[in-house]
């Protein structure tokens, strides 16, 4: 492989990333230690816009494959790194109000791990080996890890990032080591070479049960990265120690990566495994219960455990945790009656993480406008926001009513879309009960949600006005815009996708 040859144009988003990194790296290092860092933020966006201009420039072309066949550019791909590219936008303009130099010392360094972290996610999202795939999943884990620890003289940060680098250490090696059987197997860590190799393989019976094995350690090891169950409660720990934007970044983009690479490995390279004794499907005949028993109990511990949740942080990692099972909820119950029909939960999954990353990181600004003036992270420093900005109540309000997915809003439609195709389309044994699940565990989220606007509507605080910055104002408004227009108009939204992903992209060689 000669390296001039490569058409580096296909790598423009992510060498936006990895250049504005390296001049802020560069820029920190020889500014002076009380200079002001903020331009390092503007900065970043800036360059994220100009990403976020490449990828829509591949949207609608054709699968590329660079190095060996083991990076893709592709409409699954460019899709997430959307979603990652505008998550981070807004992560960084909740960062500018909420960095203190006495709280984050070195500053400059949050800058650029979140960058390094945003260049992680987006190389999870377009490997096609399972070499580069680890190589995105480690950069945005390491990056994460010290971000979840960098306020460096708060005992809960210090506590959250050893816990964050433990739990994450033994999952990564679950990951590997399950990659390891099927590497053994096929001898190839190409996702679609396994595609090819797998099926033979199974259908011999000979391996099946290191096959089992491998799938069943791929499935624990990625789970924490999403924050499902069994791998779910580093969640409440990490949140709360965490930085609030990090918290937010942890939440939606590094969750939303989880989800990435887990449709493109199991997508990819097990839907195809069939059983010609049974003529069952490895995956949608087999597997799918087991995805369908996790998806239940991460929607039923999620939302019974935030219940007792005092600390707004803790309550917003068991919801994420909750969000998680929902989302989970149309790969658990899919079936192969078409590729339109695997397409259609597929998009299920996209919309719903787009709805999630408008209401979620609108939600956390709030939050961290709300702990940064009252110094507290109690439910109690939400007591009186309405009438301390009746704007901002009203705001948090509709974000909340998202996540709990009530009408007019794009929870709701995403929600409702999931429930409705785990009922309707999908029609497996498993769907009916998930979906029972989801509906049950939909109101019991009710109640913590509700607790923040009692407190917010209910309950007598400060009497003082509570002013927004302008970072924080712009990430609401347009939060609270796309929340509102998406569940108003979703078909937008729905056609955007269906034009711009292909379920069969995903099987495509490229050119």
């Amino acid at each position: 492989m000669n390296l001039f040859d490569l058409n580096w144009g296909l790598l423009a988003p992510e060498l936006t990333i990895v250049i504005l990194a390296a001049v802020i790296t560069l820029a920190d290092l020889m500014m002076k230690d009380k200079g002001d860092r903020k331009v390092f933020a503007y900065l970043s966006i800036a360059g994220i816009i100009l990403a976020i201009y490449f990828v829509i420039q591949d949207l609608g072309e054709p699968v590329q494959q660079l190095l060996n066949e083991s990076y893709r550019i592709d409409s699954f791909g460019n899709l997430f790194k959307l979603i990652f590219l505008i998550g981070t936008a807004f992560v960084f303009l909740m960062s500018i109000h909420y960095i203190d130099k006495k709280e984050i010392e070195y500053d400059g360094e949050y800058y650029y791990l979140l960058l390094t972290a945003l260049l992680g996610s987006m190389i999870m999202a377009s490997s096609a080996d399972i070499i580069t795939l680890y190589i995105g999943l480690e950069l945005l884990s390491l990056s994460s890890y010290v971000l979840t620890g960098i306020r460096r003289k708060n005992l809960k940060s210090n506590e959250a990032g050893f816990k964050y680098v433990i739990i994450g250490g033994v999952s990564s090696a679950i990951f590997l080591y399950g990659t390891s059987y099927i590497y053994g197997i096929t001898g190839t860590t190409n996702l679609l070479e396994l595609a090819n190799r797998l099926p033979e393989t199974f259908a011999t019976g000979g391996y099946n049960f290191f096959i089992y094995l491998g799938f069943f350690m791929m499935l624990v090891g990625l789970g924490y990265k999403i924050s499902v169950v069994p791998a779910y409660m580093w969640a409440p720990d990490v949140y709360e120690g965490a930085p609030t934007p990090i918290t937010a970044f942890l939440s939606v983009i590094s969750k939303a990566a989880g989800f990435a690479i887990i449709l493109r490995m199991f997508m990819t390279v097990f839907t195809s495994l069939i059983n010609t004794t049974t003529n069952k499907y490895f995956f949608f005949d087999q597997m799918a219960l087991y995805l369908a028993v996790i998806a239940a109990l991460t929607m039923i511990i999620g939302n019974t455990m935030a219940i007792r949740q005092r600390n707004v942080k803790r309550m917003m990692a068991l919801s994420s945790v909750a969000q998680a099972g929902y989302i989970l909820v149309p790969l658990a119950s899919m079936k192969l009656a078409s590729v339109e029909l695997v397409q259609a939960n597929i998009s299920n999954m996209i919309f719903y993480l787009m709805a999630y990353l408008l209401m979620n990181l609108g939600a956390f600004a709030v939050i961290t406008i709300v702990t940064k003036d009252t110094g507290t992270e109690e439910l109690s420093a939400f007591a009186g926001l309405y009438h301390r900005n009746p704007l901002l109540g009203i705001a948090m309000t509709f974000f909340l009513l998202s996540l709990a997915g009530l009408p007019v809003t794009a929870g709701f439609i995403g929600k409702f879309n999931i429930f409705i195709s785990a009922l309707t389309i999908n029609n497996q044994s498993s769907s009916y009960w998930l979906a029972g699940i989801m509906m049950v565990t939909s109101v019991i989220s009710y109640f913590y949600y509700f607790n923040i606007g009692r407190q917010m509507y209910m309950r007598v605080g400060s009497e003082s006005k509570l002013t927004v910055p302008i970072g924080l104002q712009l990430v609401i408004v347009l939060a609270f815009v796309g929340t509102f227009a998406f569940g108003l108009v979703p078909n937008v939204m729905y056609d955007y996708i269906g034009t711009h992903f292909n379920f069969v992209d995903l099987f495509t060689m490229g050119k």
